[in-house]
């Protein structure tokens, strides 16, 4: 469970509560499907949550001509009391392009396309980079939809601090006054992390480590441009002269002790911290001055996840300018193995991802090896650079590792293992001289994360892996969305596609509300994000001025819904009816500023649903 904006939440919190609807005789269903469409040859299912089995439904064109008949399913399980049964809807055989909708019973469907992959996402590839667009900091912004302005310009000299000491049962209270070191560090630009304006490397490198993935795959001039973004800030965050990795800028928990506010204290537009007038001492210091944290002291080895991932986003930058521009290829690769070498790997201890480390509690950390090591080698192979072979067998080390570990974990910004398996499986399959581990291995565990998704969907009523009632729902479906896809690409098999087929309609309106979850994709999608920005400057009665391409988390466990109650302090109000109908006992979706765990986005969630769209798109 990652936490963020405890302090907010504890603000607004107050004692009503949000019930589960009552049970009552199940109406009349309702149709879901992906909002987005279907490729050609792919298998196409919809559901319908209520309604009976062997029920006539019908697919008509856009002229209402009746183009396909057929009946609905047994039912695949139960969702709720108010829907005990949901029933599947196979029409796998239309196949021609063109614009359609469903019709059983009483129900007709929202409208989707049958199309090319290609022309169905590759916009929605494009919508998920502009959300990275909006997300900018710094002098460098793009205005957009939501007439973004340059803010936080004083991260240019941004005062370094020492760790700050956590503590309380969240392990998210401050514990003792922020000790600046003296050292002044520039940090300006980079993308906020989520709704809040905090800027995390943890994050930051994932994001730009899947965006080079896809660029890698298909050059795309705004991807590529997004990409440099990132990448700039992360040269700005390692300082190759001292060693130096800084790990985040600004800090989101406040003190009432200390007398200080943090980043996720106060609602506002990220320029207006500019305009503050303070000075040491005052409660909005460090909304103005932000401090910054280190991952290491200067030439101390640094947390291997950190490591992995960082110079695994300079060893892809590296690999992506090879052949436009092999001088700053090189710098790249002389970047990343400069920081690949101080990693630390004995004793490692609590990995630093943020401050606190609660925010974002990863324990995983070989896998960021293996994909660092194993960018690295490609990056070196593309160079014609001499280190190729012990960059190879350090990415079969550190795989093999990994696989020790037994981790259970699958694709999302705690455990990167299947970016890095399905980079070094070719590699593997070519011959590494001292190889630790084998293609097949590293294939085989692609395929256990599949299996496991693919294992956990058959329980679940709309075929979902991710556990709707718990945390990264959003996350981890684009996660298993990006395997199958890397899966086909690596190995040929189809045997996962009609997995990846459903948990991409999940993300699109396959689920129990009907949603999109993802800001501007579909028919209907959230409106009323967690994410200050969009409050402020966008449209939170219906327009076209919405966070485009944001992934938010999506359903969650329904203790998380009690007690909603007024609007952050200096909000723009902002609820749309989702209602309690479609809600079950255990998972709550909520388009609500107030609903942080369903409605905030997120860089980490939204990057692998820039690469899994790219994939699919370019499949």
């Amino acid at each position: 469970m990652r936490i963020r904006r405890a302090a907010l939440v504890a603000a607004v919190l107050t004692s009503v509560v949000v019930a589960p609807a009552q049970a009552q005789p199940s109406p009349a269903g309702h149709i879901r499907l992906d909002q987005v469409g279907f490729g050609t040859s792919e298998q196409k299912h919809a559901y319908v949550l209520g309604g009976a089995a062997n029920t006539k439904f019908s697919v008509v064109d856009s002229r209402g001509r009746t183009v396909l008949t057929g009946r609905t399913g047994a039912s695949t399980g139960s969702w709720s009391d108010r829907y005990p049964a949901v029933h599947p809807i196979d029409f796998s055989q239309l196949k021609k392009s063109g614009t359609y909708r469903i019709k059983v019973g009483g129900a007709t469907s929202t409208a989707f396309r049958v199309d090319s992959l290609k022309k169905l996402f590759s916009p929605v590839a494009h919508n998920t980079v502009e959300f990275f667009q909006a997300q900018r900091d710094g002098a460098d912004v793009i205005p957009g939809r939501l007439n973004r302005k340059p803010a936080h310009l004083t991260d240019r000299e941004a005062l370094v601090h020492e760790a700050p000491v956590f503590a309380g049962e969240g392990g998210d209270r401050i514990a003792a006054p922020l000790k600046p070191t003296g050292a002044k560090v520039d940090l300006e630009g980079g993308w906020f992390d989520a709704g809040d304006f905090v800027k995390f490397t943890h994050a930051s490198s994932y994001s730009t480590a899947s965006m080079l993935l896809a660029l890698r795959n298909k050059h795309n001039d705004a991807l590529y441009e997004e990409a440099k973004f990132g990448l700039k800030w992360l040269d700005k965050a390692w300082d190759e002269k001292t060693g130096t990795l800084y790990a985040q800028v600004g800090i989101g928990t406040g003190s009432e002790e200390f007398g200080f506010v943090g980043d996720h204290d106060v609602w506002r537009l990220p320029e207006a911290d500019d305009e503050l007038d303070v000075k040491p001492g005052d409660s909005e210091y460090y909304i103005k001055h932000r401090p910054v944290f280190r991952a290491n002291a200067a030439g101390e080895k640094i947390s291997p996840n950190l490591v992995g991932r960082v110079a695994g986003s300079f060893a892809l930058a590296a690999q992506v300018e090879a052949h436009r521009n092999p001088r700053v290829a090189r710098s790249y690769l002389d970047k990343a193995a400069q920081l690949f070498a101080l990693a630390k790997t004995s004793d490692v201890g609590e990995l630093v991802t943020a401050f606190p480390h609660a925010y974002y509690p990863e324990a995983s950390w070989t896998d960021d090896l293996e994909f660092g090591a194993t960018q690295l080698a490609l990056a070196a192979k593309a160079l014609h650079d001499k280190r190729y072979g012990q960059f190879a067998r350090a990415a079969t080390h550190w795989a093999k590792e990994f696989l020790a570990t037994g981790d259970p974990d699958t694709l999302n910004v705690y455990n990167i293992s299947a970016l890095g398996h399905a980079d070094l499986a070719p590699l593997l399959r070519k011959g590494i001289p001292g190889a630790e581990v084998t293609e097949q291995q590293v294939v085989g565990d692609i395929e256990r994360q599949l299996r496991k998704g693919a294992d956990a969907a058959r329980t679940s009523p709309f075929r979902t892996a991710a556990d709707v009632e718990t945390w990264d729902v959003g996350s981890r479906t684009f996660g298993y969305i990006t395997t199958a896809a890397l899966h086909q690409r690596l190995t040929g098999s189809k045997e996962y596609a009609t997995f990846g087929t459903q948990q991409r309609g999940f993300a699109l309106g396959t689920n129990a509300w009907g949603t999109s979850l993802v800001v501007g994709v579909g028919t209907k999608f959230p409106e009323c994000p967690h994410h200050q920005a969009a409050n402020l400057s966008g449209s939170p009665d219906g327009g076209s001025k919405v966070l485009v391409g944001a992934v938010i988390n999506g359903p969650n466990d329904a203790t998380l819904f009690e007690g909603l109650g007024d609007m952050p302090p200096g909000s723009v109000p902002c609820t749309k009816p989702y209602t309690l109908e479609f809600d079950s006992a255990k998972s709550v979706f909520a388009d609500d500023l107030r609903s942080w765990p369903s409605s905030e986005p997120a860089i980490d969630f939204t990057a692998t649903g820039v690469l899994g769209f790219s994939l699919i798109a370019n499949s």
